[in-house]
């Protein structure tokens, strides 16, 4: 005899009245996202701050921090966490607008910049929010519409190209005089870009000056001055003005071995790039590793694989020269960097196990970003902004 489902659904509503056991609850799981043998970024809060206060210390002005690209690769909503409530930040600079949104959305108060282009239908929102248009255009009307929605003027950041990027110098003043005249428009900052050619910085300088100069005698207000970047702390003092407008120097690294070499700032490096031991093996005389057995032994010889790759952020060359530490030895990267493991060779001996913390990189000497880069022809700016944003990010 067939079950119709209207006696299918009424046998089951009887069930408990018949004694029968009720279905047992499906036992809740803990979420699991990450192996912990997969790499992982450190961000040690302590050292941003240190940082921060050596900066503010050699500039003695107030400091409009960069986060973009991530925060340098340590996560923008990571760092803007650390540094908000410190009285010498005035405030963050990004360049995407997902970045700028992500700040707000974390709950950041201070005033964010927004470096990098927009659609004139993104401004309501960007104003909105709180957020400061850096501006290069005439783009007056539309600053006008929005700011009479909301009912107050609506801060912005005027870009002078000076030899880089924004408005023409030549150009600059009847533009900034015109959105200055507009009672929509507050300027809070002027701002230009160093080249970093030592021959023709001064020669960037010598506008920007003359140019602001002239519009302040003129009644013209520009908000805060702005030209220094990292490099700028280290070869152009006279470039301070009204605030300062480091990147690179925040996370602790020097841009370049040069300023590490000086006494002007003791930065540590805040980020680390970590994972752990996956396997170790001994390799028998005329066995390889890698890709394409880029590495050959003619000596037993233990190896370690270690689950980052290229994928993850770690340059390909790193196999050409870089060395990780794994407990206090550092020991040489070999054959090939794959998209998800990297090889390093250990020695005769098994000195390692799996799940050892390996640093690819740390604050350590011999083992910060800036070794790293140098050993195998690499930038320190491919070794953090190149870190893959769904690495988890661990605030120490």
């Amino acid at each position: 005899m067939r079950t119709s489902r209207r006696r299918f659904l009424k046998a089951a509503s009887a069930a408990p009245a018949l004694g029968l056991p009720p279905a047992a609850p499906v036992p809740r799981v803990a979420h699991l996202r990450d192996s912990s043998f997969d790499p992982w970024v450190e961000v040690d809060a302590a050292r941003l701050r240190h940082n921060v206060d050596q900066i503010h210390r050699r500039a003695e002005r107030p400091i409009l921090a960069v986060i973009k690209n991530n925060g340098y690769g340590a996560g923008a909503a990571n760092v803007a966490r650390v540094l908000d409530p410190l009285a010498s930040i005035a405030g963050f600079a990004v360049v995407k607008l997902h970045e700028a949104m992500t700040l707000r959305d974390a709950g950041v108060s201070k005033p964010v910049l927004l470096m990098g282009p927009f659609g004139g239908r993104e401004l309501p929102e960007i104003a909105e929010r709180r957020i400061m248009p850096m501006v290069y255009m005439p783009i007056g009307d539309e600053l006008d519409r929005v700011a009479a929605r909301l009912r107050r003027p609506i801060p912005i950041h005027v870009c002078v190209d000076t030899g880089r990027v924004g408005v023409p110098h030549r150009k600059a003043a009847p533009l900034i005089r015109e959105l200055a005249s507009r009672k929509s428009v507050a300027i809070a900052g002027t701002m230009m870009t160093f080249t970093e050619d030592p021959e023709f910085d001064p020669e960037q300088l010598r506008r920007f000056e003359g140019l602001t100069t002239d519009l302040q005698k003129a009644g013209v207000k520009l908000g805060r001055r702005h030209a220094a970047s990292s490099f700028g702390l280290f070869e152009h003092p006279e470039a301070f003005f009204d605030m300062v407008r480091p990147g690179m120097a925040i996370y602790g690294v020097y841009s370049e071995e040069k300023f590490r070499k000086t006494t002007v700032l003791d930065l540590q490096p805040a980020m680390s790039l970590k994972a752990r031991v996956a396997y170790v093996k001994m390799l028998e005389p005329g066995d390889s590793a890698g890709y394409e057995r880029a590495y050959r032994t003619d000596r037993p010889v233990w190896i370690a694989t270690l689950p980052v790759g290229h994928a993850d952020g770690l340059p390909r060359s790193a196999a050409k020269g870089g060395r990780v530490r794994i407990g206090d030895a550092m020991y040489p990267m070999i054959a090939s960097v794959s998209a998800s493991h990297s090889i390093v060779e250990i020695g005769s001996e098994a000195r390692v196990a799996v799940g050892d913390v390996v640093s690819i990189f740390d604050a350590r000497e011999g083992s910060r970003p800036e070794d790293l880069a140098a050993s195998c022809g690499s930038s320190v700016y491919d070794l953090t902004m190149h870190l893959h944003a769904d690495l988890p990010r661990r605030v120490i």
